[in-house]
């Protein structure tokens, strides 16, 4: 580290509630490490902001010193986008306070709080609004891609209840966004990642939810799961809303074996009503249904989706899942099922709320999607890396014919081609007229970019 980059640090410092780190810091290894265990970048600064003025000046310097800009909430994002080589990193994470009316039912989040914060802030007073399924993960990432939780099929994606945003735009200007005020902004927020600024503050709305659930999984071999998984893909058809259908394929005890269920909120006595219909589709290997409080089903993935791991992923959204695609599903990109440094795989249901908006009201697509399909590969070796991330690539490209789009939360290394595949085009023109006028010069572009029409950065 240079005395030159030191001093810039302190100048930075000094104008700032919260703290610069660099590589002379104690803390800075534990700063710039996410989730995702193969990023390993070492940014020149980590702004860790305690106010949205803070990011503000976080963004001005960045701007004009010509530094990458990351920002980090959770850390979740696979490639680790949030930590730029060289450049600097705006850390959210002490920006965790979440706030809450309980009289107009409604939750202040600012941008670095954590799903968990949420959940638990707004559960005291028997209220909820859809977050994802690990407490640690970042609100803004979740809400700005679009936010599928097991509230959804009731209530909409997580963009669907925020009410405003406040947003440091790539001129470190502070705005408000909502339907009032930049409507447009408003819009793209709501499903265009973080294109258009550095969200500092979440207004959403929140719904009544006692906080009972019913958790549901039958466990079958291979050979029992084909016949399974079609009487369980013509259930959901008819699936109330409080039930989110889930299933998946992986490793168990050293063999193959594959899951049907769903995840029930509400009243567990009537989430069991839907267990005759699925234990008549086959005899299971084993089974669990178990009721749990909403904040514990909401943690309840957290070890096995822990930090430490390096990780690789892919994802479809299907509108359909014709009997090709469940064998596609259940074999994994292989002939039997069976094989080394396979990855698992999740289907999980969408419908219900969230095909209630119609389409062009947010940049989130499709709204039509019937299942997600997300095949997540974990690992610890470095020796191990490209054998895995092959399986999980070949795995993923044996179902492109049935995919309708994708996740921009789930995309990984698909570069422009992926936004592609997340957008349709009449919405992917509309997102880069909405980056003409909020960041012609790409400045926020660590991210599943949707560069301006100059490009005057890279995407």
């Amino acid at each position: 580290m240079t005395s030159g980059v030191s001093a810039s640090a302190r100048l930075l410092e000094d104008k700032i509630e919260g703290r610069v780190l660099t590589s002379n810091d104690d803390e800075y290894d534990e700063a710039r490490a996410v989730w995702n265990a193969m990023v390993d970048r070492r940014p020149r600064m980590i702004v860790r902001c305690a106010t949205a003025d803070d990011v503000a000046t976080a963004v001005r310097y960045a701007r004009d010193s010509d530094l990458e800009i990351g920002v980090r909430c959770g850390g979740h994002g696979v490639l680790g986008a949030a930590v730029p080589e060289d450049g600097l990193m705006i850390d959210l994470t002490r920006m965790g306070q979440v706030r809450v009316d309980p009289q107009s039912r409604r939750a202040w989040v600012q941008g670095g709080a954590l799903l968990g914060a949420l959940d638990h802030a707004v559960q005291r007073h028997g209220l909820a609004t859809t977050a994802g399924n690990v407490s640690h993960t970042g609100v803004g990432g979740l809400t700005l891609g679009g936010g599928m939780g097991w509230l959804a099929r009731q209530f909409g994606l997580s963009c669907d209840n925020v009410a405003s945003f406040e947003v440091v735009t790539a001129e470190g200007n502070t705005v408000r966004a909502s339907v009032t005020e930049n409507p447009e902004l408003y819009w793209g927020l709501r499903g265009g990642g973080g294109n258009f600024g550095v969200v500092t503050e979440f207004e959403f709305r929140l719904h009544p939810v006692a906080g009972e659930t019913l958790v549901v999984d039958l466990w079958f071999g291979l050979d029992d799961a084909p016949a399974v998984f079609r009487g369980w893909r013509d259930l959901n058809v008819a699936a109330p809303r409080q039930a989110t259908f889930t299933a998946w394929v992986g490793d168990m005890d050293g063999r193959p074996m594959a899951s049907v269920g769903y995840v029930w909120i509400g009243d567990p006595g009537e989430g069991r009503e839907l267990l005759p219909s699925l234990r008549a589709l086959g005899r299971p290997a084993t089974e669990r249904v178990q009721e749990m409080s909403y904040v514990d089903l909401q943690r309840m993935d957290d070890n096995v989706e822990r930090h430490t791991l390096r990780r690789y992923w892919k994802g479809h959204y299907v509108r359909a899942l014709p009997d090709d695609a469940i064998e596609a599903f259940l074999l994994r990109g292989t002939s039997d099922g069976h094989g080394n440094h396979l990855p698992a795989a999740s289907l999980q249901a969408y419908g219900g709320a969230i095909a209630d908006v119609p389409d062009e009201d947010a940049a989130f697509s499709p709204r039509d999607t019937s299942f997600e399909f997300v095949t997540a590969a974990r690992w610890s070796e470095i020796a191990e890396d490209e054998p895995r991330m092959g399986a999980a690539r070949h795995y993923a490209g044996s179902l492109d014919q049935f995919a309708s789009g994708a996740y921009v939360n789930v995309l990984t290394d698909e570069g422009p081609a992926g936004v592609r595949r997340a957008y349709p085009p009449e919405k992917l023109a509309r997102l880069t007229t909405l980056k003409d006028a909020w960041d012609p010069q790409n400045i926020f572009h660590l991210n599943h970019n949707i560069p301006p029409s100059g490009h005057l950065r890279p995407a």
